[in-house]
């Protein structure tokens, strides 16, 4: 889905989906990169700016049943925001008898009546957006009931961040670039707003275990909805009730859509092994639409496929999968029948996982958000891993790490090195969908799971479990943690402490050496939010690439923030890198060869001796019998170089005044390479 920046022109027209790679150029966010998750980031923050309009009061009334079943009975066109209906809604009272049923709509609506099982409600008490209707007989507690509200009226459309826009029309569109006279209506509800244009009850843990959406417009116009189109009605006066039906999956409200058009229908198939034949219904402008993106549309097909192989099969397969145009600025992830403005290889691939993620298994809080958009963009590099390049593949890894440290502040790119997964605020829609922290650096954590199993059966296992688990329902972080634990075989609380709810990556530091067949590392691990993550527990993989030019990459576990190794070879090493497949989020660290790292053997013994004095020193240190320029480095017990100087033998000796009282370890490097130790006390 999308959320908070404006949409560039033809920002998501281009015709190749791997066109839609972020340039090399970073961009600033009024040009947020081509991505699948920006999209869906923009979609989002446009149309949902204010918080959740209702009380908790009135949710806790709202809390009281559970919803079994909506049907959304309106006419609507494609030129006006006019909503006039019903809306029937079937749920069980739950521990409590009913003296009145609560639930949500915009305050501009006209509530004609509310009917209950039958027999119209005495009153209504109407605060805000909060309605409560009162029954006029009581509902025994763990009893099913009905209640239909009529309504009518024209849903809000300020375009401002104090209403935004659920149901919106436009009377125009862009393909390729070109603008064109359109006519269409479509709504878009996340996170909060499905109340701003039908009655319901916005709550992410109780999903409506079946939906029917009837909406009747104007003969030419075509409705896409969720499930399965049952019937096109006639009508008099030229009008026609499309009547689409969900089974497949329960829903949550947010995921109820509707587009209105005078759409060209386009019918492709996916056939994923071990699945039925699935349609996939694309309702696109115009046949100028679809000859510009019938070429990215039939990458449906196999992005279907290849997701179910991954993590089990396509949820809504006895339904269908599709797609309706909207100028939304990128692409909405509605229940079976996705919301684009255009077609490219990324957004596709991101609002299609977002099947799996969001929708068959959908965050039970806005706090875990990233459950539904972390997965949903590493489904773009999924895609991209089997679909394009191998350096497409690397592209979209670099870039998501790019944009999980750094922020676009005053007209440049700045280290943004705080911000955590877990959302606090959750009435705060452009935090909740944050394109740097909920997509990117959540892609990066879902990226990092995927290397802590270090087995891809175990990883997409875990992932189908996942699936199975929680299907047609909703899930928190824990859950997640869980069924990773149980893939792991070892508790992971670590991780999610530090990836989930702590802040900032870590970056690594490493001097090597080698003697004989004996490599030595030493790992200094710094971290960009310390008073939140002090330390991030993680193995690293280093790669060692020797002078016949092979490699051996060796995965050592950083268990503490000066972790070192001492590694056998059998060829002599020329050079070291360290997480060169970017599995981890990490700053840019140093690889120093550091011919006195000697760990734990005899040979230290035999390392070159500096004498210096006086020892403990005040001001200045003096070096003894230096015969050549030479450089000094002065490090503290952790490794952290914190003087650098040149020194000449007719002046040989060093200004400590910047350093704090300690011991510390001096290395002195002749111009020949020859290296020299020393250990000395600043007072």
């Amino acid at each position: 889905m999308q959320h908070f920046y404006s949409l560039l022109a033809g920002l998501l027209l281009a015709s190749s989906g791997l066109q839609a790679q972020v340039p090399a150029t970073r961009p600033a966010p009024l040009s947020l990169p081509h991505d699948g998750a920006a999209s869906c980031v923009r979609a989002h923050t446009q149309t949902g700016q204010r918080g959740p309009a209702t009380t908790v009061r009135h949710r806790q009334k709202m809390d009281r049943y559970d919803v079994k079943y909506y049907k959304l009975d309106i006419a609507l066109e494609n030129n006006s925001r006019n909503v006039r209906g019903n809306v029937r809604m079937v749920a069980s009272s739950l521990v409590q008898p009913l003296d009145s049923v609560a639930f949500e709509l915009y305050q501009t609506f006209t509530i004609d009546s509310v009917v209950v099982n039958g027999r119209r409600s005495p009153g209504l008490r109407r605060a805000g957006s909060d309605v409560t209707a009162a029954l006029p007989q009581s509902v025994p507690a763990s009893t099913q009931f009905s209640t239909v509200v009529y309504y009518r009226g024209t849903a809000p459309n300020g375009n401002t961040a104090a209403i935004g826009n659920a149901l919106n029309t436009q009377s125009s569109v862009r393909i390729n670039g070109v603008s064109y006279p359109y006519n269409v209506t479509w709504s878009l509800s996340e996170p909060f707003s499905a109340h701003e244009w039908w009655p319901c009850k916005q709550v992410l843990t109780d999903k409506a275990d079946s939906l029917d959406v009837w909406v009747t417009t104007t003969s030419t116009n075509k409705v896409g909805s969720n499930g399965v189109l049952e019937r096109v009605t006639p009508l008099a006066g030229g009008k026609s009730r499309y009547e689409w039906k969900h089974r497949a999956k329960p829903i949550d409200y947010y995921l109820v859509s509707v587009a209105v058009a005078p759409y060209v229908e386009y019918v492709n198939y996916a056939n994923p092994v071990g699945g039925p034949r699935i349609p996939i219904v694309n309702y696109v402008y115009n046949q100028t639409a679809l000859n510009f993106f019938q070429t990215e549309i039939d990458r449906t097909p196999g992005f279907i496929e290849h997701f179910s192989s991954l993590v089990g099969l396509y949820p809504f397969a006895s339904e269908k999968y599709g797609h309706s145009m909207a100028p939304i600025g990128g692409g909405m992830e509605h229940q079976t029948m996705t919301t684009q403005d255009g077609f490219n290889f990324t957004l596709t691939a991101h609002e299609l996982f977002h099947q799996w993620f969001g929708d068959n298994v959908t965050c039970a809080s806005w706090e875990d958000i990233w459950l539904n958009e972390s997965f949903a963009s590493y489904g773009e590099y999924l895609a991209l891993t089997r679909f394009a390049t191998p350096s497409d593949a690397i592209q979209w890894l670099d870039d998501a790490q790019f944009y999980a440290k750094n922020r676009y502040v005053s007209g440049q790119w700045v280290p943004a090195p705080g911000g955590s997964l877990r959302v606090p605020d959750t009435t705060n829609v452009g935090r909740i969908f944050d394109y740097n922290l909920s997509y990117k650096k959540g892609a990066t954590v879902v990226h990092m799971l995927r290397y802590l199993l270090n087995d891809d059966t175990k990883f997409f296992r875990a992932l189908r479990t996942y699936q199975s688990t929680y299907s047609g329902r909703t899930a928190r972080t824990r859950d997640l943690q869980a069924v990773f634990e149980a893939e792991a075989g070892r508790s992971l609380q670590y991780f999610f402490d530090q990836w989930y709810r702590g802040q900032g990556y870590p970056t690594f530091n490493v001097r090597w050496n080698q003697v004989g067949q004996n490599f030595y590392l030493r790992t200094t691990e710094t971290v960009s939010m310390p008073s939140v993550t002090p330390f991030f527990d993680t193995d690293v993989s280093y790669t060692l690439e020797f002078t016949d030019g092979t490699t051996q990459v060796v995965r050592l576990r950083q268990g503490q923030p000066v972790s070192s190794f001492v590694v056998p070879v059998s060829k002599t090493v020329a050079f070291v890198d360290v997480d060169v497949d970017n599995w981890l989020l990490k700053g840019t660290g140093t690889i120093v060869r550091d011919n006195l790292l000697i760990l734990g053997t005899e040979a230290a013994a035999r390392a070159s001796r500096l004498t210096v004095y006086p020892n403990p020193c005040r001001e200045t240190l003096r070096l003894q019998d230096l015969t050549s320029r030479a450089t000094a480095e002065v490090t503290d017990a952790t490794g952290r170089v914190l003087l650098r100087q040149a020194v000449e033998p007719l002046r040989a000796q060093l200004d400590t005044r910047g350093l704090a009282a300690g011991l510390y370890h001096l290395r002195l490097t002749s111009a020949s390479g020859a290296v020299s130790l020393a250990r000395f006390v600043r007072e």
